[in-house]
């Protein structure tokens, strides 16, 4: 037991969080060591990558702010060819309309003149053709008025003045009578 207390003694000497005197030189020495060459040599690759990527990532904003300035440049570009393309069709769309509106009338009035000559000359025509008929008609009718009378007087009734008068005369008064009932 003496011993064991006595080691326990020894044991007590040394204190286990402070080590030994050679391994602290040697623990300081390594530590420098590494500490000179991260400080020269991986530091400033990591500061440089670093660097970089900060660079990178600020020219990427500086990039996408000019991209979207110009992305909404071409937006009110766009907008401002969509509102004249807009406008352009309206007017061109009201001048159709005009024109319709002129060729509508242009057509009517056309088609008016064509329906009044159509009609004057149906008039005409139909007239043409009654006094046509009614000379035609006046001539048979004297015609067969002038041999009726012969037959009935019992002598020709041939001279041609004496036949006009009397054809004239009785279609006068067929006229007459005509127009009286009306």
């Amino acid at each position: 037991m003496i011993a064991n207390l006595v080691q326990l003694a020894a044991e007590e000497e040394q204190n286990p969080l402070v080590p030994p005197g050679p391994e602290l030189l040697v623990g300081a020495i390594a530590f420098a060591i590494v500490f000179f060459f991260l400080a020269k040599k991986l530091l400033p690759n990591i500061n440089r990558v670093l660097d970089e990527r900060r660079e990178a990532i600020e020219g990427g904003i500086e990039k996408a702010e000019a991209a979207q300035a110009e992305a909404q440049d071409t937006l009110e570009q766009y907008k401002a060819q969509l509102a004249e393309a807009r406008h352009e069709a309206a007017r061109l769309r009201q001048e159709a309309q005009e024109q319709g509106a002129a060729l509508i009338a242009e057509m009517r009035a056309e088609g008016q003149r064509q329906r009044e000559e159509i009609v004057a000359a149906g008039h005409s025509q139909i007239e043409a053709e009654r006094k046509q008929a009614a000379a035609a008609l006046r001539q048979d009718v004297g015609t067969l008025a002038t041999e009726l009378a012969g037959k009935l007087v019992g002598e020709s009734l041939e001279d041609q003045a004496r036949q006009s008068r009397v054809i004239d005369r009785f279609l006068d008064e067929l006229e007459e009578k005509a127009e009286a009932a009306r």
